[in-house]
């Protein structure tokens, strides 16, 4: 590991100062991806700003219909919240089955999405539930924030601050994991709206996506058997050591399947 100078701001706003203020600072969130980087040399930097001590990036919020939770909540926190049980049943089921404990509680909402390894959990149910990440700056839709591989819609020196969910009619995730890091071979998250039904897929290619084939035919009847003849081109798909592309476009119907009997 390289050498870096420590800050760990308490305020949003310093946060966000220290990061304008030196070209090369990276925020740091859980640091259960980048702190692995720089042990490894793949990634290095002469600041590193530890948003742990901001108070105020830590909370989980429901109203009548959505969930808003602070970039700096664990996987554990939400995991184990009884309103998000509650409201989105599938969303907590999810945080609870990233990674093992010491992931689930260093690891963060915020630092998940922002990092957006193509293998991630969230990212799935921050597309599927078409959620709104809030930053410093702007609101972004889900839609609009993934980008391609490791890669966002965020500026430099721009801090995720919440994300809010749509509470859904229903939905539920489905995952396929490498059973050594628990990371996705291929993950669906689908959820069904009162305007429609959204699926994405995690794990399979270089970012997340939606299924739109998936969504049309589930929006016309929810059911596994509307999906079971609908398969992904496995062109654009990852190929590796764990799974080639064709079996994981197999693995795309048969966890969205599995996602929508759950549902």
């Amino acid at each position: 590991m390289y050498s870096f100078e420590y800050q760990r701001p308490t305020s949003v706003a310093q946060a966000v100062a220290t990061l304008r203020a030196q070209s090369d600072a990276k925020p740091l969130a859980g640091g259960q991806s980048l702190v692995q980087a720089m042990k490894l040399r793949l990634a290095r930097s002469s600041h590193l700003v530890d948003l742990g001590g901001i108070a105020e990036l830590r909370k989980i919020a429901v109203s009548g219909t959505e969930v808003t939770i602070g970039a700096m909540t664990t996987h554990a926190a939400v995991a184990a919240s009884a309103d998000v049980k509650k409201a989105i049943k599938g969303l907590a089921a999810l945080s609870g089955g990233i990674g093992d404990r010491q992931v689930r509680n260093r690891g963060t909402i915020g630092g998940s999405l922002a990092n957006n390894d193509p293998a991630a959990c969230y990212p799935s149910a921050v597309l599927a539930l078409g959620a709104t990440i809030k930053t410093t700056e702007r609101s972004i839709a889900a839609d609009d924030f993934f980008k391609g591989l490791y890669e966002t819609a965020l500026k430099p020196g721009e801090l995720i601050t919440e994300v809010s969910f749509p509470i859904p009619q229903a939905c539920a995730y489905m995952k396929f994991n490498n059973p050594a890091s628990r990371f996705a071979l291929v993950g669906v998250f689908v959820a069904r709206f009162a305007n429609g039904v959204r699926v994405a897929v995690t794990g399979a290619g270089s970012c997340v996506f939606r299924v739109p084939e998936m969504e049309a035919a589930l929006t016309k009847q929810f059911s596994p058997d509307a999906i079971a003849n609908i398969h992904v081109d496995a062109s654009h798909l990852n190929s590796d050591l764990h799974a080639s592309a064709d079996y994981r476009a197999h693995l795309v119907t048969v966890m969205a399947q599995r996602a929508v009997m759950a549902a």
